[in-house]
């Protein structure tokens, strides 16, 4: 199970590096490997996530620490997808910093969510309506990890999701990597078609 896990994420994050939303080790991935302890693979800290090793991801505890033996430190962030683990069936999380993302948290910022209609890659969240709307929280980007996941975890309430940090980067978790993947990319594509709209609307 565990060895399965590690290779649903390695390719994960091979797609997303090919299309370099890794910008300078940024960004942080993780996959639940079990319920009973909670376990899951996170991405070690201070990686270049455009390389692949044996030294990508580590495995770690309900508390965000490693379960097991090694030197390797979890992502600065792994507190978030604690949250997400601890309060929903979540089976994976992936969080990138792209420029259109934090354009957009920027932008929509003071109002504290952004809101997606009128396009049709809504359906990837389940919203099948005409006149569907997707809604994104935005919470500020806060220093002290702590504090940060105790802000994100008021927007964790379902079993998929996805929260922005202003002008850091864009958390989307699913019921597995599929899932997640999907989410992350239809969310990209929302915000990059967003921020090009408001350049031609200038």
């Amino acid at each position: 199970m565990r060895q399965q896990k590690w290779n649903e994420l390695a390719e994960v994050k091979r797609e997303l590096a090919e299309r370099d939303w890794f910008m300078a080790t940024s960004g942080n991935l993780s996959i639940k490997v079990s319920d009973e302890p909670l376990t899951f693979l996170v991405t070690a800290s201070g990686k270049d996530k455009r390389k692949e090793t044996a030294e990508d991801f580590l495995l770690v505890g309900a508390d965000g620490k490693p379960a097991e033996a090694t030197h390797l430190k979890p992502s600065a962030e792994t507190l978030l997808h604690v949250e997400i683990y601890n309060k929903t069936n979540a089976g994976c999380v992936l969080h990138v910093h792209t420029v259109d993302n934090n354009v957009i948290s920027e932008w929509y910022g003071d109002k504290g969510e952004v809101v997606f209609t009128n396009q049709e890659i809504i359906k990837a969240f389940g919203l099948w309506e005409e006149d569907a709307v997707f809604r994104i929280p935005i919470i500020p980007n806060v220093a002290h990890i702590p504090t940060l996941a105790r802000m994100f975890a008021e927007h964790v309430n379902d079993d998929a999701g996805a929260v922005l940090i202003r002008n850091h980067g864009i958390t989307v978790w699913g019921k597995d990597a599929f899932e997640a993947k999907k989410f992350l990319e239809a969310c990209e594509f929302l915000c990059s078609y967003h921020v090009k709209l408001l350049l031609f609307k200038r």
